[in-house]
Parts: structure tokens; sequence; C-alpha cells
């Protein structure tokens, strides 16, 4: 009996290790400081993971794909600073548009090459990543943007506006998140995208374009971290040039949390906003503690591996290795 226990919570713990993990925190957090449970607290963190969470969704088609995309950070910085310099230039009306076409190039571009070029999507998107942030500081001149005319512009509804009393950005998140769900879930190419992650080959021969449905992913990744840019330069009116600076590896972790597998085909929309919504809950109740905002990057760092340890874990359906 105690054999069959102790198997059953090891099976639990692999496959649902870190919602039990999630429950544990958010118990610990809301004892230690009543505030965490508040609903201005929840809302508050809801709409600060808006951001990460819609770069998470695009990340999401990219990984269920087989491959990964690092240059989601970068690539935001580019597009908040972007949009806003062009704010000013040509107003907002076209330089939203712009700076989409101009995201969805370099999406585009990385997809070309991990698809039809069939290079190696982590070499490539890191590479990416260092390129992308020299275009943003070329086009910035290394100084920081800002929207001459912060009252009379109604560009700030992105990130500072509300609609029956719900911020906007967390309307935008959740209208993405319901669109690429049925995408992902319930379309001809969403089925194509588990089939190419999870085994390629066999897709091919299936008769299913590899490389273009690769391509498209990239594409969807790019959409999302363009709306991103729109919520956060809207939010501040105003952006460093370095404001996605490591939010790539923040973005990964909520995608494998919600339980998207690294070595592809597997993984859902509805999870990785559940994986979003962990990482904003932990890093608020640390927040909350008192705990200094660096240590949310050593925690970061933790909840990564102990992600793929579970993720490993429940592949093989045992939390060690056989061989150990």
């Amino acid at each position: 009996m105690a054999e069959l226990t102790t198997k059953g919570l090891g099976k639990l713990l692999a496959r649902q290790g870190i919602l039990v993990a999630f429950v544990v925190f958010m118990i610990a957090f809301a004892l230690a400081n009543p505030r965490f449970i508040a609903i201005d607290n929840i809302s508050g963190v809801i709409r600060s993971s808006a951001i990460l969470g819609v770069m998470a969704l695009g990340v999401t088609f990219v990984v269920i794909g087989g491959n990964l995309d690092l240059s989601v950070g970068s690539m935001m910085s580019f597009s908040t600073i972007v949009v806003l310099d062009l704010h000013d230039k040509i107003g907002p009306s076209l330089a939203i548009p712009a700076m989409f076409a101009m995201t969805l190039a370099l999406g585009g571009f990385i997809g070309f090459l991990v698809g039809y070029l069939k290079l190696n999507s982590l070499i490539v998107t890191l590479g990416m990543l260092s390129a992308i942030h020299g275009l943003t500081l070329t086009w910035s001149g290394g100084k920081n943007m800002d929207i001459a005319d912060k009252e009379g512009t109604w560009f700030s509804v992105f990130g500072q506006g509300s609609i029956v009393g719900i911020p906007v950005p967390i309307l935008m998140f959740a209208l993405l998140a319901v669109v690429l769900s049925i995408i992902l879930g319930k379309t001809p190419f969403g089925r194509k995208v588990y089939a190419v992650g999870g085994n390629g080959t066999a897709a091919t021969f299936s008769g299913i374009p590899r490389a273009r449905v690769v391509f498209m992913t990239y594409l969807f990744s790019a959409f999302c971290v363009a709306t991103a840019g729109l919520i956060q330069a809207s939010r501040s009116l105003g952006s460093q040039n370095t404001v996605g600076q490591g939010l790539e590896l923040e973005v990964l972790a909520a995608v494998i949390l919600g339980g998207a597998s690294l070595l592809g085909g597997s993984g859902t929309v509805f999870k990785t906003v559940i994986g979003v919504l962990i990482l904003g809950f932990i890093q608020n109740g640390l927040l909350l503690m008192g705990l200094a905002f660096y240590v949310q990057y050593v925690v970061t760092w933790i909840i990564i591996i102990l992600a793929v340890w579970l993720d490993i874990a429940a592949k093989r359906g045992r939390l060690w290795s056989p061989i150990a």
C-alpha cells in the first residue's frame, strides 16, 4: 500500500507538480500578507502580467512547433521604441501599422532562416537577440523615447484605458488568448503545428509543408510581440531602449510552466496563460513579503529548472532517472 501511495504521489508530482507548488506558494503568500488576495492586488498582478502574457502566447506556437524564440525580448524593445518614435513623426494612426509591419518582417526573417533554411532555432534567435538590440539602439541613437504631447493623444488607451471597469491590457490579453486558442486547437493549421513539433519527419511525409508551418509560427510570435510593444509604449508613453531585455527567459519560463514541452508537440494556449499567472503571482508575493526585486531573477531560474525537470519526468513517468 505504501509503495502504491508513493508511486501515485510521484506521478501526481510529475504531471501536476508545478500546480501543487503554485497552490503552496499562494497559501504561503496569503498567510504572510493578507493583502496578497485582495481584489485590487489580483487585478494589478494580471494587468502587469499582460505584456509578458501576450508575448508568451506567440512563443507557445513556436515551442509547440518544436523550436525556440529567444529574440522576443529585444524585438519587444524594438517595437516599443519604433512606435513611440513614429508617433510624433507620422501620428499614431500610421505609426501602429508601420510598427507591426516592421516587427512582422523581423519575425518572418527568423521564420525563413529556421523554417526554409532549416537552421538551428536556438542559434538563430540568440543571434537575432543581439542583432535586433543593435537595431533598436541604432534607431533610437542610444537614447530613450518619449511622446512629446502625452496629454493630447488617444494612444494611451491601449495601456491606460479601461472598458466597463476592466483594464484594456487585460482585455487585449484575454481576447488574443481566446483567438489563438481557437486557431491552435480548432483549425487545420493548429493540428499541423502539433504534427510538426511532434514528429517533423513524419509530418513532412504526410504532406504537411513543414517549412511553411514553422515560418508561420514565427509570424504569430512576432505579431504577439508587436502587440506587447504597443501596450508597453501606450502604458508609459515613453520607454527605455532596453525595456524588453531579459523578458525572453520569463516568457519561455511561462510557456514551459504551462506544460508546453521543449521537445515540441504538446502544450495549449490556456495552460500558457496559467503559466504566466503563476510567474506573476509568485513575483508579486515575493515583493509583498519584502524581498528585493532582484530576488525574482533567482526564483525565475529555479522555476525554469523545476519546470524542465517536471516536463522530462512527465515524459518518462517518474521523477528520477531510472539510471539513478
